[in-house]
């Protein structure tokens, strides 16, 4: 525990309508003494950035250099001392409770807070610190429940001692009384290998930092009134270059910073990258290299896992897993926007091993064998290729017409470019589509520059959408949605079959979809025997 947990004063057993339900015993706790330096600290280093550019500013005019930098000085004290007085009183009027059914949190000055959230419903105890907690033995603990309710799910202790964090972790995610252990499948799941590094520079993450950080000198130098001379400094370096030429040489020097800016990220997010689970039936990942991170997440709260293969990770035959559990994908906080990351990209096997074990299963679902869909499925994404490809040539054809033929050339350029690759990549994504049951899970497959296989918990389907378009009942298919209460909330299946679609639901999900169907007997000649029943949907959604 940390030195300075208390009772919190007489008026600790009072405070709520909850407080002291979990008995006299329960004592009031407060945060790490160190919080103080630690915010003590980040003001100097905010003083110290704006100390500069400051002085320089005020010295310019006409008040003299030791006038300037008394101000900066002044001005220095006044944020540091201000915000570290502030920062002790936050200390002072925060106290937490961990009692054997509540966690109590009380805060503020003028305004006070007082949160409380029942044990029973906790699902996730997050640590993370920066390199400065680090280096004062702090940590930042966020306790959640897994629900969406604009952040009153979760209450969040800034900042307590490591040991300390620690401690409720394993506190607040014990095991519940009955839990076997399965030796098979506990302990370490996962470590860091490091030539998964070579992943990310492939990864969609390189041209967008490429994109950021061409932005960013341009801004910068308009900052500094400078980006005319930036731009006429790249016009003399390609000055003998042809402009189709220099724009590829452009692209190619973002695209390799990006490369660089990803290879950087992928350091610091995934660095001492760990993911195992406890006896006591919780999924922990630790990573980070210059903030440390440590997410739990409770298997209560798990119903599947995804696989994502981006289209530059596919070619490389690698994925990332991502769980699918409740509470996740609802968080709206960024900080915490990827919680559900299990595993870094990696080669395929490994990403199916991985899923494999954190679904305790002897085979992976996600290497299952799917069921193909009807070729009317691959008419439909040739002809939307077509359609995104030759729409904007024929737009620009148009008012080239119009305008200017330099306009009917750009169409012809780009029906020529775009057409193979629109095709290509619609054939791809014809051929990755597929559904199947593997023992307790559904599983679906699509996408193409965004590969996704999902094995979600057949016990956690708590409702169909089945959906057609017009242009999907001429060609007899359908898209059905799997609900559920965990991920992204529903996951199709695209453009199968009516008959298939409809008997795969019921397969899957016994009961659920049946009330919605009825059989149709198909008329035979009366020499040969009848064809089985096949089921037909007498609503658009169930």
């Amino acid at each position: 525990m940390s030195a300075d947990a208390g009772t919190g004063g007489p008026d600790a057993a009072t405070d709520g309508p909850d407080a002291g339900r979990d008995g006299p015993g329960e004592e009031w706790r407060r945060l790490a003494p160190g919080t103080v330096l630690a915010a003590a600290a980040v003001l100097c280093g905010i003083a110290g950035g704006a100390a500069l550019p400051a002085t320089l500013s005020l010295s310019s005019g006409s008040r003299p250099l030791w006038q300037a930098v008394a101000w900066v000085l002044a001005g220095a004290v006044l944020l540091i001392g201000g915000g570290t007085a502030a920062d002790w009183i936050r200390l002072r009027r925060t106290r937490y409770r961990v009692g054997g059914e509540r966690v109590d949190l009380h805060t503020g000055l003028l305004v006070v807070k007082r949160r409380s959230l029942a044990r029973e419903r906790i699902r996730s105890v997050d640590l993370t610190a920066n390199p400065l907690e680090r280096l004062l033995g702090l940590v930042k603990v966020r306790i959640g429940t897994g629900e969406h309710t604009d952040g009153e799910s979760t209450l969040e202790l800034d900042l307590v001692t490591r040991a300390e964090g620690e401690h409720l972790r394993r506190t607040l995610l014990a095991r519940p009384a009955g839990s076997v252990d399965d030796p098979a499948h506990d302990g370490v799941l996962a470590t860091l290998d490091p030539r998964w590094i070579r992943y990310a520079p492939v990864s969609f993450v390189a041209p967008l930092l490429g994109g950021a950080a061409a932005g960013a000198v341009m801004q910068v130098s308009d900052w500094f009134g400078a980006q005319d001379e930036v731009i006429h400094w790249i016009g003399d370096r390609f000055e003998d270059v042809s402009l189709p030429w220099m724009i590829v040489d452009l692209v190619l020097l973002a695209t390799a910073a990006g490369a660089i800016g990803a290879l950087g990220l992928w350091v610091e997010m995934w660095a001492d990258y760990r993911l195992e689970r406890e006896p006591g039936g919780t999924l922990r990942v630790r990573r980070g290299l210059l903030t440390a991170r440590s997410i739990s997440l409770e298997e209560r709260r798990l119903r599947g896992v995804e696989l994502v293969e981006p289209l530059g990770v596919r070619l490389f035959h690698a994925a990332r897993v991502d769980a699918v559990a409740t509470g996740l994908a609802q968080d709206d906080d960024d900080q915490h926007a990827d919680l559900k990351n299990l595993l870094p990209p990696a080669p395929r096997a490994v990403a199916d091993r991985v899923a494999a074990q954190v679904l305790r299963e002897a085979e992976p679902p996600t290497r299952a064998p799917l069921a193909a869909h009807p070729r009317a499925a691959r008419t439909r994404r040739l002809r939307r290729a077509l359609w995104t490809a030759l729409g904007p040539a024929a737009v620009l054809a148009l008012l080239g017409s119009w305008l200017t033929p330099v306009l009917g050339y750009l169409a012809g350029g780009l029906a020529v470019v775009l057409t193979p690759v629109a095709l290509l990549l619609a054939l791809d994504a014809y051929r990755n589509l597929g559904h199947g049951v593997s023992g307790g899970y559904l599983v679906t497959r699509s996408g193409t520059v965004r590969r996704s296989t999902v094995a979600l918990q057949r016990a956690g389907v708590i409702g169909w959408t089945v959906k057609q378009s017009w242009f999907q009942r001429r060609a007899g298919l359908l898209t059905l949605s799997a609900t559920t209460a965990a991920g992204e909330g529903a996951y199709d299946v695209h453009d199968a079959g009516e008959s298939q679609g409809l008997t795969f639901a019921a397969e899957a999900v016994p009961d659920l979809l049946a009330p919605f169907l009825e059989s149709v007997t198909t008329p035979q000649p009366p020499e040969e025997p009848k064809a089985p029943d096949t089921p037909k949907a007498r609503s658009t959604s169930g």
